[in-house]
């Protein structure tokens, strides 16, 4: 077991670990290109590569899609009555609390874990959450709703178009579809060696304050999705992906929108740091619990 477990932990401390040493070297590193590549092409072409490639039951593409919806909304609700009776400003610390690092993290640690099976579950896992984030979570930092980022959200798109393409059982051309994987293949890595420089450039305001948000999101995304797991009846791979996802530390894309529309970026990037610092500590014990 221990050795099963350091095999899925290890390859994503590695990749951040280097990250973290090429930016304190003083490397070139655009975080904000590599950023914005992962989530505008690499993660619609993971998206679709994923769902082409291995052609799961769209039933149950939709069954891990709605799991995660009812993770978002319970996390959400959660933290929004918790920040009010604390009364904390929602806009800097909801979205903090709600969206977990379902891709830096998320998906390596259930590829590593579950295999093909888990890249799968855990893919459709971060496109929700995406989805989510990329709508309500620019809407928090910005502070106001914009229907036009949903709408040209690109994973939305790909999403949308790898569930046609699985329903009506249509194959892509084979340039197109190697284009794809080939674009795919950037995704996992960058991601890694983008959190890992993230970690080396953010600065810790509040010890105390990101340590109890570091708690409450990855504490409180575990028994969330205990919960969720149980009450669906969901097993193997499935419940494993839906565990390490919503278990994963605040996503490094709360920095960069509190950074780009000016809310308080200093405070989200404490939360990110401590949150993924502590998910470093108890990794083994939820990849023990998930593998069992």
């Amino acid at each position: 077991m221990i050795q099963q477990i350091f095999a899925v932990v290890a390859p994503v401390l590695l990749i951040a670990l280097l990250g973290y040493v090429w930016d304190r070297k003083g490397l070139p590193f655009d975080t904000s290109m590599v950023s914005y590549l992962s989530s505008n092409i690499g993660a619609p072409c993971l998206l679709l590569s994923t769902l082409l490639t291995r052609r799961p039951d769209p039933s149950a593409m939709l069954t891990m899609m709605g799991a995660t919806t009812a993770m978002m909304v319970v996390t959400g609700v959660a933290g929004y009555t918790v920040l009010r009776t604390l009364r904390q400003p929602m806009r800097v610390y909801l979205a903090a609390m709600m969206f977990p690092n379902s891709g830096n993290m998320g998906i390596p640690l259930t590829m590593f874990a579950f295999g093909t099976e888990g890249l799968v579950a855990a893919v459709a896992v971060f496109a929700t959450v995406s989805l989510f984030q990329f709508s309500l979570g620019i809407s928090l930092a910005s502070g106001r709703f914009s229907l036009r980022d949903i709408l040209s959200s690109p994973v939305l798109w790909s999403m949308g178009a790898g569930l046609l393409l699985l329903i009506f059982d249509i194959k892509l051309p084979a340039f197109l579809g190697n284009t794809i994987d080939v674009l795919a293949g950037l995704v996992i890595p960058l991601m890694l060696l983008s959190l890992g420089t993230s970690l080396a450039r953010l600065r810790i305001r509040s010890l105390s304050s990101g340590l109890m948000f570091a708690a409450a999101r990855i504490g409180g995304g575990f028994i969330v999705a205990l919960g969720i797991t149980h009450l669906l009846g969901m097993t193997g791979a499935a419940r494993g992906a839906m565990i390490i996802q919503s278990s994963m530390p605040t996503a490094v894309f709360n920095y960069l929108f509190a950074l780009r529309y000016d809310n308080q970026p200093e405070e989200v990037a404490g939360i990110v740091v401590i949150s993924t610092i502590v998910s470093f500590l108890t990794l083994p014990l939820l990849m023990a619990f998930v593998l069992k």
